[in-house]
């Protein structure tokens, strides 16, 4: 009993030894703790070195923060602490568990994951007032190393905050799953801090220059707004012969009949909404109005996964497909799948995320990633979406539904080895309720943050409709 009671109260010192360090938000901390079990026991008091876990200070490398951000940069700068105390929390908690890779693998690694989403939308708050700040990723990683028990980084100041809820780490293709490693993150998102009065943003909106040769034309196929209210809680691209997959609700437009049973075959059976013919399947999460029930409201996909609030119908839904600023195009060839976006971007960071929002009246000008628009009296919500334009012009789909397809560079060029394909864009409007009464239906955990949007694709166009279209584009004529 007396060996039990003195490990009891080894334990509890060491726990009570473990300190966020904190450097003005974000900064450079370390925390002590015993290295193993071995090091906190009756027998052999702790005498041996603790290591420590060290994350570079932010705060001190950002410039000058507009006064339109501060209050988001101080809630993220928060936010990093918080995650570095939930990390400290779990080195004691885990101690002398696992291999020897095991506080890289479940503990550094991820709050390194955490950070870099959390910096990224730093960036994001600070480059919609100024220039958004470069290479601020290598602030993300964190490191382990060996101090002296009981010292302290210096420079660092006591707790401010205890461990609270968590991010949870991010994953590779930001779709599949039901973000239960985001569960412990309150799913009560948007706030009021999720909106910004779109005149108040800095213009953002960058065009590409064409060059000589350039594929001018546009193929449009006119497919409707859903009014028929075609939806469900499926993803036939990440999670085929899987019901429910997507864990929450998609609109569709073109192809009758997508869900988690379509096959090729299937999908090419189907009819369309689509004026043209183009059976090809449109898909998108539902935007909501959260002042009102809808008809899912204890349905998986709907209000039992946090999605709540009445599926708004878009006034309009535009499709086209466009040119290269830099050549002509190429056929995209028939059940060609595409993603773009990422519904876990909140999480995940930017790498792939490829939201934008804006009003009507001002998308020349301003294009929102992370922030829903507060739209001037008459304006409209405008959801926009230009999808990867490059091809590797063999696959129609890869395991991680992205590498067969990418984005033009800067100048509008695709890589070696892709094919510039006709770009499909769309172009959503809705007539909204008041900030913050909308969202759009997202994984748990991911607050239905506006830089979740997303949006998927499967051609199913004939070979023969595919050809009009690339003809149309590459001669400069508007068709559809």
């Amino acid at each position: 009993m007396r060996a039990d009671h003195r490990r009891g109260r080894s334990r509890r010192n060491a726990i009570m030894a473990v300190t966020a360090l904190l450097a003005g938000g974000g900064g450079l901390v370390a925390v002590n703790y015993a290295a193993n079990a071995s090091d906190v026991t009756a027998s052999a008091p702790t005498t041996r070195s603790a290591q420590t876990i060290s994350c570079p200070d932010v705060k001190g490398k950002l410039p000058a923060v507009p006064q339109q951000a501060q209050a988001e940069v101080d809630r993220n700068l928060q936010l990093l602490d918080r995650q570095i105390a939930e990390a400290d929390q779990r080195l004691v908690d885990t101690r002398g568990q696992g291999g020897p890779n095991f506080v890289q693998n479940a503990i550094l690694g991820p709050l390194t994951g955490k950070r870099k989403a959390t910096i990224d939308r730093i960036a994001i708050a600070i480059g919609r007032s100024a220039a958004r700040p470069a290479g601020l990723d290598a602030l993300a990683i964190c490191s382990l190393g060996l101090d002296a028990p009981g010292t302290r980084t210096p420079g660092a100041g006591p707790a401010s905050q205890s461990p609270g809820g968590s991010q949870g780490a991010g994953g590779n293709t930001g779709q599949q799953g039901n973000g239960s490693g985001a569960a412990a993150q309150s799913d009560d998102g948007p706030t009021a801090a999720d909106f910004v009065d779109i005149t108040k943003v800095a213009p953002n909106v960058r065009k590409v220059r064409r060059q000589a040769g350039a594929s001018t034309g546009a193929f449009t196929s006119r497919c409707g707004v859903n009014k028929q209210g075609q939806h469900n809680s499926d993803n036939d691209i990440v999670a085929p012969g899987v019901s429910n997959g997507a864990h929450h609700v998609h609109d569709y437009v073109g192809n009758r009949r997508v869900d988690f049973t379509s096959t090729n075959e299937s999908l090419s059976a189907q009819g369309t909404s689509c004026t043209n013919g183009d059976q090809s399947a449109y898909y998108w999460p539902v935007l909501r109005d959260t002042t009102r029930q809808g008809p899912d409201a204890n349905a998986l996909g709907g209000g039992a996964e946090g999605n709540k609030g009445a599926i708004l119908v878009p006034r309009t839904v535009t499709i086209t497909y466009q040119g290269s600023p830099t050549g002509k195009v190429v056929a995209m060839p028939r059940f060609l799948r595409i993603i773009t976006g990422d519904a876990k971007a909140f999480t995940n960071g930017t790498k792939n995320a490829n939201a934008h929002w804006s009003c009507t009246g001002f998308e020349n000008r301003v294009q929102l990633t992370d922030k829903y628009p507060i739209c001037p009296r008459g304006s409209k919500v405008v959801r926009s979406f230009a999808f990867q334009s490059c091809w590797d012009g063999r696959n129609t789909d890869s395991a991680d539904h992205r590498s067969h397809v990418a984005f033009a560079d800067a100048d509008g060029k695709c890589a070696r080895g892709f094919k510039a394909i006709p770009q499909l864009t769309m172009r959503l409007t809705y007539k909204t309720p008041a900030a913050p009464h909308f969202a759009v239906d997202g994984f748990q955990g991911q607050q239905h943050n506006a830089i979740t949007d997303h949006n998927d694709f499967i051609n199913v166009m004939t070979d023969r409709l595919m050809k009009q279209a690339v003809s149309c584009i590459n001669s400069g004529r508007r068709c559809g």
